[in-house]
């Protein structure tokens, strides 16, 4: 069971002083299944003035605080100690016909039934564009097991978009990304999110890390790593299965969950409001994962 150290620094220089900022951090590590938190620390400089944790409505961690004193720099960084396993092979045969599940869903009126139905519908950065749902019925074929399909279509997804970190920021629109067929992580799990809603099934945007190995014979420079993004499936009775269109596989212990919800704007790192700070801001973000020397494997993926 390896244990990875997460540290997440993020960095800004304003042009001007900030006389006062208010920010939330969704980087604070949280238990699953699959994974224990086992030391959480946040430090921040200037040091805020107020600063309290609480749990969203999805249950992740979210740390508040301000600054309440004239800066022009502005230091977080995020320490996360956690412990991952492996998960089980899953057997995708073993899992309902999706077109079965979507009647379950929408005829059901029990408590889980109730859980999932609110992944079911559009989000702020999920809207369900023309030809999603055509593109996502390639791989849903009626009476397919609804993993079995999953795990398809998150690599026709993989084959058919091309990874370009320069195509896309975090507020490009999906509808370009569908259009372009390119973009990073984030795109991808949108993208994957959205064809299964057209479905009517639920999915979820997982935020987190995954570890990045350096080529053979090169060493892992640090802070060169970066957050990660990938989609679940929710499966009545069975729970939530993960899947990672970037890499074209069902995550491992080598991805590490930080915080789940409708799409990105429910999970942003970081985000708040500055007053002053003048009209140029720079902003630098690394980030390093690494576990104990004897634990490392030796797969290559895209972060």
């Amino acid at each position: 069971m390896p244990v990875y150290n997460i540290t997440h620094k993020t960095h800004y220089r304003y042009e001007e002083p900030v006389s006062l900022c208010h920010n939330e951090i969704r980087m604070l590590s949280r238990e699953f299944p699959h994974q224990r938190s086992l030391k959480t620390e946040v430090h921040i400089n200037p040091q805020a003035s107020i600063y309290s944790e609480r749990e969203d409505f999805f249950g992740n961690r979210v740390a508040y605080f301000s600054v309440e004193r004239p800066h022009a720099l502005l230091e977080i960084v995020v320490n996360n100690i956690v412990e991952t396993v492996s998960q089980p092979p899953v057997n995708f045969k073993d899992s309902p016909a999706w077109d079965d599940m979507c009647h379950w869903l929408e005829t059901g009126g029990n408590a889980e039934c109730f859980e999932l139905r609110e992944f079911c519908h559009p989000s702020p950065k999920v809207p369900l564009l023309p030809g999603m749902k055509d593109y996502a019925l390639i791989s849903f074929l009626p009476g397919r097991p609804v993993l079995e399909a999953a795990m398809d279509l998150t690599s026709r997804i993989f084959k058919d978009f091309i990874f370009d970190p320069k195509a896309t920021d975090v507020s490009t629109p999906l509808s370009k990304v569908w259009q372009q067929k390119r973009g990073v992580c984030q795109d991808f799990a949108h993208v994957g999110i959205a064809c299964l809603r057209s479905l009517g099934l639920p999915a979820r945007y997982m935020s987190g890390y995954l570890e990045t190995l350096p080529p053979p014979g090169k060493p892992k420079l640090i802070g060169v790593d970066m957050s990660h993004a990938w989609f679940s499936v929710g499966v009545p009775q069975l729970g939530w299965f993960d899947f990672d269109p970037t890499n074209n596989q069902m995550p491992s212990s080598r991805h590490i969950s930080i915080a789940w919800g409708r799409d990105y704007s429910d999970v942003t790192p970081l985000k708040g409001i500055i007053f002053g700070g003048g009209d140029k801001q720079e902003l630098k973000v690394s980030v390093d994962v690494s576990r104990r020397p004897d634990r490392t494997s030796g797969l290559l993926l895209r972060p």
